[in-house]
């Protein structure tokens, strides 16, 4: 079998949408932070099964006094000689026993004066903190923050220093300003953070440790089992012999992997590592090849089965099942491939005819047929269908993923039996002597796979050690949930949400008095809001941000609460290819030996429908058709308008009409114009867009003619 090269994972890059790259830890730190890793990833599914019975709220205590520690041994400090690249350095084990300590002060029952006591004692002090309380939560205050920096950089630290300065300083600004507040002390800043459901351990940092941790779990899980290896087979094989099977290869291999890693960064890097060979071959430049792959593994946060981590808040904040969530993506998750799909074939044709490329990828050896790899290895898929049906069947979302990751387990055990068995197909049959074989040299020879001690003893080791890693990975997430209960605490306490929504609203109010006018341009200055926001902060931060201050600016202008938060939600993961500093587009970059920038602006390109369709959402009450919200007749026509829009958007960018070919200047305005038009859920806006559109192709037809008759390249 001609397999594609081997999958690069996410956690062996060290990359991923939330995080600098980890340390490579060697002996005993490695040991140690590998057995406390894999402890946590099995205390998680046992809250599943058996919670604790203090309440949800200790064991979040419990989990971030484990958790907060592995980040000062697994990250780097970056200040100077006090910092090691190769393993914690002397701080990193001080910063490490503090933060053990003070995460845990909250639960341990040793009465140190009118402090301490035990978790119950702790609960009883909210509102009147003892002052080793107010130290002890102003110490997990800095330690939370550094562990931050060190996990995502300096900017999400600095606006929860905002955040802070605003709730203490706040009671200094003119009192006649909206977002004057009374301001806060230290004790209540301290008690919201320290000793309240909306600060450190709030709903974000909930959200972290009972969802993403177990899906992040099954994704290192399908790693092990071998579906991503098979998810790029299936890519390559599936289109071998079409002219734009590099582009589609790209965009499919982007899509499945992303149902692996959750992440658009180590999505985009993973597949180009093994795409990009294929696509320079088929003549696309390194720009051109980095701005799809970032394209299409920024897609897969967007897309069920397992959306990204803020899918989760999305679902808590909204009180819904994830299920529920899921739905809401699919229709969306359609277009945003759709547009990238179209541009896949624009470039292919638009390639082709400048003569960059063979006619098909089909002269070199042709992978093993799809067919047969299906019938092979198709059980990977049944992992991510099991999620699914037990969701729809009412089974909870983290029970489900951990059923999903057992059996994702234990379709590792055929993955291994069936890759020696289709090695031995290609490999060339020898006689060993008899007697010669040993069980390592049984195990290793193709065709033959025998469970011994030995095979069985590494098949376990990996085991758990995929379940560590996966562990490892999440603690930037972590780290990052953590810092945005700073941010929620402040918001929540002040009011400031509230305030700086109904500014958001009166901007919008500024141009025009027609409701329709106001909330146009407030979902528009909203989209540039949260544009910006996601180039400083993660997309987790972003997402919590974006909701407590434009979420609440959208619910006051009567959207529905999904749409608001679905808006939210997209445009906090667009930031992944918005320039200037977009991560996809620059790892994408990186594997291609490509420019950061104009790849960054070829991503922006293939992306464009998805940042429109998100307006459709909140625009009227007919956008909410394309979360699955309506009637059945009305949500087709929605989509059928959307998909036609997305496909006049394609024509515009690319400058190419299927049928016709390459477009001047103005058949490309108006192909525009006619998306921008059809992108507005309104039956007269359909119809007007739908006429421009034929308008651009008689234009093209017309520019066509007059270029064959002139003899107009």
């Amino acid at each position: 079998m001609n397999a594609a090269p081997p999958v690069v994972t996410a956690a062996e890059l060290g990359v991923d949408d939330e995080e600098r790259p980890a340390r490579v830890l060697s002996g005993f730190p490695h040991r140690l932070v590998g057995v406390v890793a894999l402890g946590l990833a099995l205390l998680s599914v046992w809250q599943v099964f058996r919670p604790l019975a203090q309440g949800s709220q200790y064991y979040l205590v419990i989990f971030l006094a484990v958790a907060l520690p592995l980040v000062y041994l697994s990250y780097r400090s970056w200040w100077g000689r006090l910092d090691r690249a190769d393993g914690p350095s002397v701080l990193d084990w001080v910063l490490a026993g503090i933060t053990v300590v003070v995460c845990l002060y909250p639960v341990l029952p040793i009465r140190i004066g009118d402090a301490g006591g035990g978790y119950d004692a702790f609960l009883d002090r909210q509102g009147m903190l003892a002052p080793l309380d107010v130290v002890m939560g102003g110490l997990l205050l800095v330690l939370v923050l550094e562990a931050c920096r060190r996990t995502t950089g300096v900017i999400l630290p600095v606006v929860c220093l905002v955040f802070l300065g605003y709730g203490y300083y706040g009671g200094l600004l003119p009192q006649d300003w909206s977002i004057a507040h009374a301001g806060l002390d230290i004790d209540q800043i301290v008690d919201a953070l320290y000793n309240s459901g909306s600060g450190f351990y709030g709903t974000p940092l909930d959200v972290a440790a009972s969802y993403i941790v177990l899906f992040t779990l099954y994704g290192a899980v399908l790693e092990f089992s071998g579906a991503a290896r098979f998810f790029v087979d299936l890519s390559v094989s599936l289109f071998r012999r079409s002219h734009s099977a590099a582009g589609r290869t790209a965009v499919a291999s982007g899509f499945l992997l992303g149902t692996v890693s959750g992440s658009g960064t180590a999505t985009a890097v993973s597949t180009g590592a093994v795409t990009w060979p294929i696509l320079r071959k088929a003549g696309y430049r390194p720009e051109q090849a980095g701005g799809m792959l970032a394209a299409a593994g920024v897609g897969a946060i967007l897309s069920p089965p397992t959306l990204g981590v803020a899918a989760f808040i999305v679902a808590e904040y909204l009180d819904v099942s994830y299920v529920t969530v899921l739905g809401w993506a699919l229709i969306p998750t359609l277009l945003y491939y759709l547009g990238i799909l179209l541009s896949v074939e624009i470039d292919a044709r638009r390639i082709h005819a400048d003569g960059r490329a063979p006619a098909d990828l089909a002269d070199g050896p042709l992978p093993t047929p799809w067919w047969k790899l299906l019938g092979r290895f198709g059980y990977h898929f049944s992992s991510l269908i099991v999620i699914v049906v037990l969701l729809l069947v009412g089974v909870s979302a983290t029970r489900a993923v951990v059923y999903a990751t057992v059996l994702a387990l234990l379709l590792a055990i055929p993955d291994r039996m069936l890759r020696r068995s289709a090695a031995a197909d290609t490999a060339p049959t020898t006689a060993a002597p008899v007697g010669t074989a040993t069980p390592a040299a049984e195990a290793d020879a193709p065709g033959r796979y025998r469970w011994t001690r030995k095979t069985v003893t590494q098949f376990a080791f990996e085991a758990l050690r995929a379940l560590s890693v996966g562990m490892r990975s999440a603690l930037p997430v972590v780290a990052v949930c953590a810092a945005a209960g700073v941010i929620t605490a402040m918001t929540t306490k002040t009011g400031l949400g509230a305030q700086l929504a109904a500014l958001l609203v009166k901007a919008g109010s500024a141009l025009s008095d027609d409701p329709a006018v106001v909330l146009a341009t407030t979902a528009v200055l909203a989209a540039i809001a949260l544009s910006l926001l996601g180039l400083a902060v993660p997309v987790t931060a972003s997402f919590v941000i974006g909701w407590v201050i434009i979420g609440p600016a959208l619910l006051d202008l009567h959207v529905a609460a999904p749409a608001a938060a679905m808006f939210v939600f997209y445009f906090s993961v667009l930031s992944e290819v918005t320039p200037p500093t977009a991560l996809a587009a620059v790892g994408a970059a990186a594997v291609t030996g490509a420019k950061a920038m104009p790849t960054m602006w070829h991503a922006l390109r293939y992306a464009l429908p998805a940042f429109l369709v998100p307006l459709m959402f909140v625009l009227t009450d007919s956008g909410q058709h394309l979360l699955g919200r309506g009637a059945a007749l009305d949500v087709l026509w929605v989509t059928a308008a959307a998909c036609v829009g997305v496909a006049a958007l394609a024509a515009a960018t690319g400058g190419w009409l299927f049928g016709i070919g390459a477009i001047g200047p103005i058949p490309r305005g108006l192909a525009a114009a006619a998306g921008l038009t059809l992108l507005y859920p309104n039956p007269l806006a359909t119809g007007i867009g739908l006429g421009l559109l034929v308008v651009a192709v008689v234009a093209g037809l017309v520019d066509r003619v007059r270029k064959t008759s002139t003899g107009t390249p």
